[in-house]
């Protein structure tokens, strides 16, 4: 008898662990890592909050940078769902690199003078940042890119050149500088700090947004999933209020 109940407390055990690693695989299964452009942080949270509501016991976890280390981050083999990109010239390279297939565009994006609140120093386009500090991203990221193009043969200079669109906007909202290019996207979400100059130049560097599910995608099947819903009605409906405009 005692040898009986110690062949079944053995079972049980072996059963419990079972259950506990296919527990494990279910949660790896009920996870969508996105990588997504620095731009997208406010939208694509509130994207992936309404993802998840739709998804029950499902998260979406998002890695926000630059989409030039968000590319290489995927060419060298990190692992992820979907990448969402600031500009069509990294999503190339992941293409190239056999790590995605058919990205989508889905938004479009565009730049603007960033300045104080109540903008104290009279911005009223590219001219009037001359003999003034202002900030741009690095030109390797999309939006150091696009504000290349717009200053064109201005011969204006930054001041500082920053590895995001965020980081760019932060040296604005910490008073390092007088102005930021950044996209109108990232100054209306600090909108209660900084207000926003359009200018005519900046149309000429639009950028264009495209995703894709990743080659290697973990769970392939969430990552088809949250690259529909991104092209969407009411995921489009985020990205409008959030000040992009439909490609």
């Amino acid at each position: 008898m005692r040898a009986k109940a110690a062949l079944a407390a053995t079972a049980l055990l072996g059963l419990a662990s079972l259950a506990a690693c296919g527990t494990g695989e279910e949660a790896e299964g009920d996870t969508v890592t996105v990588f997504a452009a620095a731009s997208l942080t406010e939208a694509f949270t509130e994207i992936g909050d309404r993802f998840e509501a739709e998804h029950d016991g499902v998260t979406v976890e998002f890695n926000f940078a630059g989409s030039s280390d968000l590319a290489a981050q995927i060419t060298e083999g990190a692992p992820a769902d979907v990448f969402a990109s600031a500009d069509e010239s990294n999503m190339d390279k992941v293409v190239e690199a056999g790590a995605a297939d058919a990205p989508a565009a889905f938004a479009l994006n565009q730049l603007v003078i960033a300045v104080p609140e109540g903008n104290p120093d009279g911005v009223t386009g590219l001219a009037d940042l001359a003999g003034l500090d202002f900030a741009a991203c690095a030109e390797e990221v999309p939006c150091g890119a696009a504000a290349q193009t717009a200053l064109g043969d201005t011969g204006l200079t930054p001041v500082t050149y920053e590895a995001d669109v965020k980081s760019t906007l932060q040296k604005l909202t910490l008073g390092e500088v007088d102005a930021a290019l950044v996209y109108r996207t990232d100054a209306i979400a600090a909108d209660d700090e900084v207000d926003a100059v359009e200018f005519p130049e900046s149309a000429a560097a639009l950028n264009t947004y495209p995703i894709a599910a990743l080659t290697d995608a973990p769970s392939p099947d969430l990552a088809a999933e949250f690259t529909a819903f991104v092209l969407a009605d009411d995921a489009q409906s985020v990205l409008e209020t959030a000040g992009f405009q439909r490609p």
